[in-house]
């Protein structure tokens, strides 16, 4: 099953996204927090209305995105869950995909994933800053099929269809005495398994130099 799904993709690893750690944008984004999801085969525009976002208008480069974000920060208290994700739609693997980008830490995006990829698949990978806690998250037809934060401990209907093609990326899935694994960029090979599932190539380009649909999404009802 798995093997049809990345017939098509690349053979990207690890390596491929060593980047990460010279990157100013996101070296900011781990610090402060952030989410990133992929959605097959649903518009921008769509993708905000599943997370019942108030639309935000547009706005081109990821600047703007931070504009945006801050200016909400500073209109909101310490405790506010809301957020502002923006999204554009990028060609990968079966189709088009929407990727969509937050300076929430993913806490709000993950609540919306189930009905995201309730026709399709979305993946999506995390950090909430501060005290480091990287989440990544595999969705097909509305179901969590591998989700993890230690790649050692694997969660989900799932949870080891997937380990064949982390092997190849360079995840090291052998437990040390925490549990943890041995010290390897598990973030850089959280991003290739993204692409390998999705068949985005994510960088920096791409992310400061997409149109971006702004959503105000609210918070969580208690």
């Amino acid at each position: 099953m798995l093997e049809g799904r990345l017939r098509c993709m690349t053979l990207v690893t690890a390596h491929d996204y060593a980047w990460i750690r010279s990157s100013r944008i996101f070296s900011d984004a781990m610090a402060s927090g952030y989410g990133l999801a992929l959605v097959r085969g649903i518009s921008p525009a769509d993708v905000l209305r599943l997370m019942e976002a108030e639309p935000q208008g547009t706005g081109m480069g990821l600047g703007s995105l931070v504009e945006q974000h801050l200016e909400h920060r500073d209109e909101t208290d310490y405790w506010d869950d809301s957020f502002i994700a923006g999204a554009f739609a990028v060609p990968g693997t079966a189709g088009d995909w929407t990727l969509v980008f937050d300076f929430n830490g993913g806490v709000g995006m993950s609540r919306f994933l189930p009905a995201l990829s309730l026709n399709g698949q979305a993946v999506s990978h995390s950090t909430n800053g501060g005290k480091p806690m990287d989440l990544f998250d595999w969705y097909v037809n509305g179901e969590l099929r591998t989700g993890f934060e230690w790649p050692t401990t694997r969660y989900g209907s799932t949870p080891d269809e997937l380990v064949p093609v982390m092997r190849e990326i360079g995840f090291d899935l052998v437990k040390d005495e925490e549990g943890a694994g041995p010290s390897t960029d598990t973030k850089a090979a959280v991003l290739a398994l993204t692409e390998r599932l999705t068949g985005v190539r994510l960088t920096e380009d791409l992310l400061k130099g997409a149109e971006y649909h702004f959503g105000h999404v609210p918070e969580q009802p208690a």
